[in-house]
């Protein structure tokens, strides 16, 4: 056979990623910028047709270390994504030789540190707690909301709605994901998980992320939910969180919620002119 020579026509580098199986596009556009339109965005996130992912990432210069910007499946923004936000800290810490830095998103500035044994860690910030800054749609206690089942609001730069229920595998998450992601008290549509207390300091949880659907893992997610189980009493400030695409371990500290786990740099490649050009 002979060998294949690589392709001519080919533009904008990119790598696959993935943390527990919750994957990702990442771009590093801090020398060449970024000029994706918002149907390329999702014509990359077409699992047969593109490449697929469940966030898009783009990482551009800051005057911190790196700054993140975020794009889900359907081509709308997040200002948080906490497992894309590990593979990239592991990323620039293997590049850099560092075992720490500062990444700034519209979250806000999140410390990375190498947590040993091959796991990264992200201080994803303080929860948000209050109707405002969740956000909901009218003022009311986020511990409980008035939704059949009683779920708990927490913002983590993005919108989570936590329902704390006997089985989480026994849900149908396909139908009450997309049900309550455009539930009319989150006017920004909101991330759903399912949480079963397995003990009082281990989760099991499922998620929706809202703009992609159902999702292997989801950090944010996993820190609204350990936060919203604490609040409740349900566990302690330091939980494991299993998932189904491995494990997490949240820790709320005093200087925010700190998550921890594997990361996977996949391949790296490269968009056809071609195919960027036919969307």
């Amino acid at each position: 056979m002979p060998a294949m020579s690589a392709p001519t026509d080919t533009t904008t580098p990119f790598m696959k990623m993935h943390g527990l199986g919750n994957d990702f596009v990442v771009i590093d556009a801090r020398r060449n910028g970024f000029g994706l339109t918002g149907a390329q965005i999702r014509a990359i996130a077409h699992r047969h047709c593109g490449v697929g992912f469940d966030q898009l990432a783009v990482i551009t210069k800051s005057t911190a270390d790196a700054h993140l910007t975020f794009y889900n499946a359907d081509g709308s923004t997040s200002a948080a994504c906490g497992n894309a936000t590990r593979c990239i800290a592991r990323y620039l810490m293997d590049e850099t030789g560092r075992d720490a830095l500062r990444l700034t998103t519209d979250r806000g500035t999140l410390d990375a540190r190498d947590a040993g044994d091959g796991l990264t860690a992200v201080n994803m910030g303080a929860p948000q707690m209050d109707w405002r800054e969740i956000p909901l749609s009218r003022q009311m206690d986020s511990l409980e909301l008035p939704i059949e089942g009683g779920p708990t609001a927490t913002g983590m730069g993005n919108p989570h709605c936590t329902f704390f229920v006997e089985d989480a595998g026994a849900v149908d998450l396909a139908t009450f994901g997309a049900l309550h992601e455009h539930h009319p008290l989150f006017p920004e549509r909101t991330n759903v998980q399912v949480a079963q207390i397995v003990g009082k300091d281990h989760i099991r949880m499922r998620v929706w992320e809202r703009g992609v659907g159902i999702t292997m893992a989801s950090g944010s997610s996993s820190c609204a939910t350990a936060v919203a189980a604490a609040r409740r009493g349900l566990t302690g400030r330091q939980v494991r969180i299993d998932l189904d695409g491995g494990t997490l371990w949240i820790d709320w500290a005093d200087d925010g919620v700190w998550m921890t786990g594997p990361t996977m740099h996949v391949f790296s490649g490269v968009f056809t002119r071609a195919f960027l050009e036919s969307v």
